[in-house]
């Protein structure tokens, strides 16, 4: 008698929204809600698995077809649940794309659909084996995963509403003040600046500030690609003795290489090589030094995996994207960042911004600016049934559809445009 195939028995899909600040980058500002999709995997044996995803209206479309599409799916056969995915979302058609946060595109959404899914099955898997997720990916090299603070340049409070807990940050002494408080209250030795938003000569003068705050700290700098080629070489100069890599300065692979050429300063992206299309130009190009992984749009963790060894290869050091997260994506992070050898760079996140959550407390605590990798079978986090009700109706009540940072900005700032590669 074979062994028992655990199938997918049904499929919940739920959309919430959570409160988020008023933080600024090269396309706008962040509205008062993120978005996010709790997927729910259930199997005809009664386990249960998790994944967390975009929750944007055309996303929750995506999941609905795969989760119909995979009903009855052997919840280990991954390669299966892909062409499955494929097959539910037509990626031969021409809207078969995504756009996310108005910044990443993809030519196929398979990747960003199948995601959640796959993050469920393999914590079903780990339930049902008794092993947390890392093992599943190779086993966990590092028993506490460093994450970096992220910093914002911020209104004090989203208009028409009271001013929040942060308060403003828009000068290098605001925004060491914020520094110090996240560093304070999680202990990060790693700090990264959302830039973009002001002039490049006010942004420099942000980080000298926060290299003398904090000048044991290693310091990087996200414009978003907000800047000329030739910008993105003077500030790469005049950074070189602060930063630890300077992230997407410029537009594009082309760009990114142009830059590199001029720089011994290590260039990270998640912008320009967001996809494994992308790495064979990147590669050569030498365009790259750094990829920020995200199993969000990279395709699931095991894809991840695979997108680390492609830099192990060919020389590429490798961090981790972060956007609004919720608890089901920290997780899944941190497993995949314990069990992947050459993941030497802290990771990006978004938690201390947040103030609400959907899982249940006690797992996910940051201790030293790391996440402990959760021992428990599977993802090692629960749901917590009152707050994803709570949120999921905050939801439908907020109005919110999608990200639309730029269309936020003009209804406050009539006239904005992005400023993509304008400085």
């Amino acid at each position: 008698m074979g062994p028992v195939r655990s199938r997918i028995a049904s499929v919940s899909v739920t959309p919430v929204a959570f409160e988020d600040p008023p933080l600024l980058n090269v396309v706008g500002v962040h509205q008062p809600y993120a978005l996010r999709a709790i997927v729910r995997v259930r199997t005809d044996t009664g386990s249960v698995g998790l994944g967390e995803t975009y929750g944007d209206e055309a996303q929750l479309q995506r999941l609905e077809a795969v989760g119909r599409a995979v009903l009855g799916h052997d919840v280990y056969d991954l390669n299966g649940l892909w062409r499955k995915a494929a097959d539910a979302l037509g990626t031969g058609s021409a809207d078969a794309g995504a756009s996310f946060g108005g910044m990443l595109q993809v030519d196929s959404a398979v990747a960003t659909a199948y995601s959640p899914f796959e993050v469920a099955c393999l914590d079903i898997q780990g339930h049902e084996t008794g092993r947390p997720v890392s093992d599943l990916l190779g086993g966990a090299v590092r028993d506490t995963v460093p994450f970096s603070a992220y910093l914002f340049y911020k209104w004090a409070g989203h208009p028409r509403r009271p001013d929040d807990d942060w308060g403003e940050a828009l000068t290098p002494d605001q925004l060491v003040v914020q520094a110090k408080r996240m560093v304070t209250a999680y202990g990060f030795d790693a700090i990264k600046l959302k830039g973009g938003v002001l002039p490049p000569d006010d942004e420099i003068d942000a980080m000298r500030a926060l290299g003398e705050a904090f000048p044991d700290h290693r310091l990087r700098i996200d414009p978003n690609g907000g800047w000329t080629v030739d910008t993105s070489v003077r500030v790469a100069s005049e950074l070189a003795d602060v930063l630890e890599y300077l992230e997407d300065p410029t537009p594009g692979i082309e760009g990114m290489a142009a830059v590199a050429r001029e720089t011994d300063l290590p260039l990270a992206t998640n912008m320009c090589v967001i996809a494994f299309e992308h790495l064979e130009p990147a590669v050569r190009a030498n365009a790259v030094g750094v990829v920020l992984s995200d199993h969000h749009l990279w395709g699931g963790l095991l894809r991840s995996r695979l997108l680390a060894g492609i830099c192990d290869t060919f020389g590429m050091g490798l961090s981790m994207h972060s956007n609004s997260h919720l608890g089901v994506s920290l997780a899944a992070m941190t497993h995949l960042a314990a069990a992947t050898p050459n993941l030497t760079y802290a990771c990006d996140t978004h938690y201390p911004w947040k103030t609400e959550e959907v899982v249940k407390p006690g797992v996910l605590d940051f201790v030293d600016g790391s996440v402990a990798v959760p021992t428990g079978p599977g993802l090692g986090v629960e749901i917590d049934e009152d707050a994803l009700g709570t949120l999921h109706e905050q939801y439908l009540s907020c109005g919110i559809q999608r990200r639309e940072d730029t269309v936020y900005m003009q209804s406050v700032q009539p006239g904005f445009e992005p400023n993509t590669a304008r400085w």
